[in-house]
């Protein structure tokens, strides 16, 4: 695809971003026909893109051919309905491979992961997201968070790169992605996207709203569809009570409760498609499964959050 097309299918969506858990079988090998099945389930509940082999797919546990296979499945899955943006990540060698296997195995475009470790000044991050846009024909989407973090210089550079087409932020600084935004309409107009990308998107989406940011990945869309979906479309009819509602009866008690252990932003998502009847299996080492009580009360909170969406029917 050129980038028009996934822009253009991005732009106004009418559900939330899709970020897939892997599935993985009792012996730790990659699952297929679950992971082909909890696609195929999302996507029938609205999502508006599937993001395969990212983050919440444990991108950095998968072996090159484990990921193509999870895309070309997730492609399978999708059935072309909505587009599949495939992660890219480690250094810039890696990553042109990992964008060769995404284009091979028939993804949309390029989600592009952070580099491996290394604290990369400007003028290579620049140089290394040019790499990963130039290797194929697939639209990218640059990934800042934690040692990748970009000017507002820097983000008019990539949009002015052919091939590079959004900006998703896992930072959180809203001061500087005002700045951003503001540097790239003044300099560079046109149809950049951007998107919310924090852990638990919804809980800051208000916020980046008020930027001009509506995109968000939304990883509660892995195991309570509804919820993400009626928050979503509280979000774009301007129902801010309904929002609040979630907000405060779902979300911020789901991510205080995430907060209780490292990588529960993948764990416990999982541990949240399994209570919901998947078996997706467990997260592979080095993260590790949430503590018996916090999947409990993992589960009393989405019996609240559907009582909620009870009370607002």
């Amino acid at each position: 695809m050129t980038p028009a097309p996934l822009t253009e299918r991005l732009s106004d969506p009418r559900g939330p971003l899709f970020f897939p858990v892997t599935a993985y079988g009792p012996g730790g090998s990659l699952d297929l026909d679950v992971y082909r099945t909890h696609v195929r389930r999302g996507v029938a509940a609205g999502a508006a893109a599937v993001f395969a082999a990212c983050g919440t797919g444990e991108f950095h546990a998968l072996l090159p051919e484990e990921f193509e296979a999870c895309v070309r499945a997730a492609v399978e899955a999708a059935e072309g309905r909505v587009p599949v943006v495939a992660g890219a990540g480690y250094g810039t060698a890696l990553a042109v491979r990992y964008a060769h296997l995404a284009a091979d195995a028939g993804a949309d475009g390029i989600l592009a992961l952070p580099p491996y470790l290394v604290l990369a000044g400007q003028e290579g991050l620049l140089c290394h997201y040019r790499e990963i846009a130039a290797a194929t024909d697939l639209p990218v989407i640059v990934y800042q968070r934690d040692n990748a973090v970009l000017t507002p210089s820097t983000v008019v550079e990539l949009a002015r790169t052919d091939g590079v087409i959004g900006l998703k932020d896992g930072l959180g600084d809203l001061d500087l992605m005002q700045r951003v935004v503001s540097a790239v309409r003044t300099e560079v107009p046109g149809d950049f996207l951007y998107f919310n990308g924090l852990p638990t998107a919804e809980q800051t989406q208000l916020a980046y709203r008020a930027l001009g940011i509506t995109l968000y990945s939304s990883a509660v869309f892995c195991f309570v569809p509804e919820i993400a979906l009626a928050f979503h479309r509280a979000l774009r009819t301007g129902d801010l009570p309904t929002a609040h509602r979630l907000l405060d009866g779902f979300y911020r008690p789901f991510v205080e409760l995430r907060a209780q252990g490292r990588g529960y932003a993948v764990s416990l998502v999982k541990a949240g498609v399994r209570l919901r009847g998947l078996d997706v299996g467990e997260v592979r080492p080095p993260l590790h499964e949430p503590a018996e009580d916090h999947v409990k009360q993992l589960a009393q909170l989405i019996e609240r959050g559907y009582q909620l969406l009870e009370e607002d029917a």
